[in-house]
């Protein structure tokens, strides 16, 4: 009886002290910058926060979709914060676009590690170790970098004394007695901070990843260093595929100059259209000398590939990506967006104001005579885009290729209205990025790969057009070799686009700056869409807020007679062309003034 109390005791003595541990957290698990230099592992966590962070989302599902909040879409659930955002609801204090805290948050982290870098032992060979520190550091230079651009794009703006305003800019790591009440840096200071992290990142980094074969193909600003083949391909190969690198961080700046062109932003950001598309270039020059010879053929159905996407070796880019996410197994998106009959919740309903920007199939808009468009069988003779991004009334979709009626006397949950919260509200589903070999069904579900790129080269080429039209004029060319029209004329021959093999609309306009505009913003929204530019793209073209709030419009279909109807209006102010600094920020530091109208 006396041992069992003499264990019990040991064992309650141990307990306690355990429960000790519990209250009083071992120094160990403690750690501070210090201990981060000789833990390379923990240090590297920092910079994979960013990665955490990636304000163009890691997940290939994740699409946001905020072209709910703009014309080209719909939402059928009504709880969609985009929607409620679109139609009146958009607030300071109640902003589904709001990237503030959480990538201030990772820039903290940003800051830290490029602090504590310089410390740490990377590897125990010393030219190693001096290679992966600039590898590293240029990683976070060039994520900070995209950080900055996506603040912007959501919280720059103009504010009532008539200042172009971005984010505070903070180069140092914030510490526990840091003045955290800081006042917004102008909107071209910020500029200048994003284009020296990228002058940084590409100092520091190669232009792409991967295992080199010789030594004489090590990259001379890394023999400098004293690396050889070896070192390079331990530091650089093909496990670090799909990571910041010095081409990405060119297309960052490249998008960052596009939007500081752009009307909405050019009068104080002092970056020219000329500059975009110098910019837009360096990042095509990727593709080598005739950058438009190298137009991906199928990048604009990258995602019809299933086969490819699901046999896609790491870090392996398809000619169309410049930077992507990993490939995801799931039908989730396919739950989401598939029409009812194909056991999906038909999510996003693109607008008939969509469907109206695709040309006919001679490239003609449909509001020309010469398109031979069809009012009562608007579907045929059009852009194979159409077909391509969109389910339309007698559309084929689904394992099954089952047809798909939208028609409001439809006869299951397809229809139009037929159903709250799955039906189309506007007589179309979302096709675009589907894998139609994908079965939704809950008793039978097979899952397909997806992938989400995060930096298409046809972004890229749209911009470089964008901006060398306004610089050069249509068939300017600059210093490239390629004018904004040579662009659009590839693009659109790839979509199939033209008759006997010329497109007669664009030979027309091609002398004219505000007619390829025009066309160039349209082949944007199409080539673009459901990508969530749309939303971005009309604030900083600051169109006529009569086009921020266009009533986004419907197909109704009832037997052989088609009616284009109203479905939602938007309720924008013209002070949202630029969004709101936090509310809860300016509440906090006083030091932050808020765009003008919030």
């Amino acid at each position: 009886m006396k041992l069992k109390n003499i264990i019990l005791t040991t064992a309650l003595l141990v307990g306690f002290s355990a429960c000790d541990d519990l209250f009083d957290p071992a120094i160990e698990n403690h750690k501070d910058v210090v201990d981060l230099e000789d833990m390379p592992s923990w240090a590297t966590g920092l910079l994979g926060h960013a990665y955490i962070s990636n304000p163009l989302g890691e997940n290939a599902n994740s699409w946001k979709f905020t072209d709910v909040a703009t014309d080209d879409a719909v939402s059928n659930d009504v709880n969609n914060s985009y929607l409620k955002a679109a139609t009146g609801a958009w607030r300071s204090d109640n902003n589904p676009l709001d990237n503030w805290q959480y990538l201030r948050a990772s820039w903290q982290y940003l800051n830290q590690f490029l602090e504590i870098s310089e410390n740490v032992e990377w590897a125990k060979d010393e030219v190693a170790s001096e290679l992966f520190k600039v590898r590293f550091q240029g990683d976070a230079y060039g994520m900070r970098a995209l950080y900055m651009y996506h603040l912007l794009m959501s919280c720059a703006g103009w504010t009532a004394d008539g200042q172009l305003l971005g984010i505070p800019i903070l180069t140092e790591a914030e510490t526990v007695n840091s003045d955290f009440n800081k006042p917004r840096n102008t909107f071209k200071e910020c500029i200048e901070q994003l284009n020296k992290d990228v002058e940084k990142a590409i100092e520091m980094l190669p232009d792409t990843y991967g295992d080199l074969a010789a030594e004489g193909d090590v990259p001379s600003k890394y023999t400098q260093m004293g690396a050889n083949l070896s070192q390079y391909n331990r530091v650089f190969g093909d496990h670090a595929k799909n990571r910041m690198s010095a081409s990405v961080a060119r297309a960052v700046r490249a998008q960052a100059a596009l939007l500081a062109a752009s009307p909405a932003y050019s009068e104080g950001s002092g970056v020219t259209w000329e500059q975009a598309a110098n910019f837009m270039a360096e990042v095509l020059k990727n593709l080598g000398s005739d950058p438009i010879a190298q137009i991906d053929p199928t990048g604009n159905k990258w995602y019809e590939d299933s086969n490819g996407i699901k046999n896609m070796v790491a870090g392996y880019n398809r000619p169309e990506f410049l930077w992507r996410s990993n490939k995801n197994e799931s039908a989730d998106l396919e739950k989401d967006q598939y029409p009812p009959s194909l056991f999906g919740k038909g999510r996003v309903n693109p607008s008939q104001n969509l469907v109206d920007a695709f040309p006919g199939l001679n490239g003609y808009p449909i509001n020309d005579l010469r398109s031979n468009y069809d009012a009562q069988n608007p579907y045929e003779n059009r852009d194979p885009r159409l077909a391509m991004y969109i389910i339309y009334n007698g559309s084929k979709a689904g394992v099954s290729n089952s047809v798909i009626t939208t028609a409001v006397d439809g006869n299951n949950n397809d229809a139009m209205n037929k159903f709250d919260g799955a039906s189309t509200r506007t007589g179309y589903y979302l096709r675009k990025f589907l894998d139609m070999n994908v079965n939704a069904n809950p008793s039978n579900t097979t899952n397909g790969y997806h992938i989400k790129p995060w930096i298409r080269y046809t972004e890229i080429f749209l911009g470089y057009a964008e901006a060398a039209n306004e610089a050069w004029g249509p068939q300017g060319e600059g210093t490239h070799g390629y004018s904004a029209y040579d662009v659009v004329k590839a693009i659109r021959q790839r979509a199939g686009i033209g008759e006997n093999g010329s497109d007669p609309y664009l030979e027309s306009i091609k002398g004219d700056r505000d007619k390829m505009r025009e066309l160039i913003r349209n082949e944007r929204r199409l080539e673009l869409c459901f990508e969530g530019f749309r939303f971005w793209d009309l604030r900083r073209w600051k169109v006529d807020i009569s086009k921020l709030n266009e009533t986004v419009r419907g197909m109704k279909i009832t037997g052989n007679n088609y009616e284009v109807v109203d479905v939602e209006k938007r309720d924008y102010k013209d002070y949202m062309y630029y969004g709101p600094v936090p509310y809860s920020e300016i509440l906090k530091f006083d030091a932050l003034i808020q765009n003008k109208g919030w």
